[in-house]
């Protein structure tokens, strides 16, 4: 799905360069709003995908060893495991709506842009099982993915791609773009790190 994503964004820009504007006002408004939402809890019932799912075949009560269809009264059926297999995948796709424009404010090489979420999906699937037991300690990191995208997105609107005023125009190198991104994670770990260790030291003296 992110290839597709990938390949059908890249060719929109070659052909539609003033895209890059829409894509960088998407990015500013999920970062802001990304700020000051709070922590929502998920709803697999709601997920569009699993409902038609549902609407179109029958579910059976109970996994069948690794198989996601089955047979139930003679009909083709569902497994529970399909059901977590779309809702898995939908919200990766949900994901993908936010990182993907965020890398083509980077680059526009579509192969650079496709190698890179292959990397972070291997790197994160591998990454979690060592920080989800430690997430708590990074509270601010929240807050510094927001702030990337706020960045990217108004270094999208910036950049020179042709209609924008020269006043108006800022042109960041990809070098000086990764060193920002990096700085403003490392600050929120950091501080998210420092709050921690500040709070179990009172509660250590308390």
């Amino acid at each position: 799905m992110r290839g597709v994503m990938i390949g059908f964004g890249a060719a929109v820009v070659r052909e539609f360069e003033w895209v890059l504007y829409g894509l960088g006002a998407f990015l500013v408004f999920s970062g802001i709003k990304m700020i000051f939402a709070g922590d929502e809890e998920v709803h697999p019932e709601k997920n569009i995908a699993i409902r038609l799912a549902r609407k179109l075949y029958p579910v059976t009560s109970s996994f069948e060893g690794q198989k996601f269809l089955t047979q139930l009264n003679g009909r083709r059926a569902l497994t529970p495991l399909a059901l977590v297999l779309l809702m898995v995948e939908t919200t990766d796709l949900i994901f993908a709506v936010d990182s993907i424009p965020a890398i083509f404010g980077v680059t526009s090489n579509s192969f650079i842009v496709f190698t890179s979420n292959v990397f972070a999906i291997l790197g994160l699937r591998s990454l979690y099982f060592v920080l989800a037991g430690a997430i708590g300690y990074f509270r601010y990191l929240k807050v510094g993915l927001s702030v990337v995208l706020v960045f990217i997105g108004l270094k999208m609107l910036l950049d020179p791609h042709g209609g924008v005023p020269r006043w108006f125009q800022l042109k960041v190198s990809t070098t000086t773009s990764l060193a920002i991104v990096t700085g403003i994670i490392l600050v929120s770990v950091v501080a998210s790190l420092l709050v921690s260790m500040s709070e179990a030291r009172r509660k250590a003296k308390s």
